[in-house]
């Protein structure tokens, strides 16, 4: 019989002959590392995501508000990010990070909003 190794570790394999780690620990690293650089891309934009809707939220505390570009900005807001785009039916775009959204309007001047979905 063959002697087979962790492909994490290296240390030799015991039991089942599918078997390709030697602990959960091993083969939970060796994946993480294998995807760490797709993983890091993804938690990136996520973490770019929570900024963005962090930010609507802090501005938007009742639910309605006005805010201007200058004002996202300056709190790092990054409008290339968005989770979601709803257009209304009288042309409106709205954009999303979340359940948080905004509207452009005229001025340099957004709408902010808070979606709320009812379940039922």
């Amino acid at each position: 019989m063959e002697t087979r190794y962790c492909l994490e570790c290296g240390e030799p394999i015991h039991g089942r002959s599918d078997k390709k780690f030697c602990s959960d620990q091993c083969r939970t690293t060796y994946h993480n590392r294998l995807h760490a650089e797709s993983n890091q891309y993804i938690r990136r934009i996520n973490a770019i995501l929570k900024k963005n809707r962090s930010i609507l939220a802090q501005l938007n505390p009742g639910g309605k508000a006005k805010v201007s570009k200058n004002k996202l900005l300056s709190l790092g807001f990054n409008f290339n990010y968005h989770t979601n785009i709803y257009d209304t039916k009288t042309g409106n775009r709205y954009y999303f990070c979340y359940d948080m959204g905004y509207l452009s309007i005229a001025n340099n001047m957004f709408f902010l909003v808070h979606r709320q979905e009812y379940i039922g």
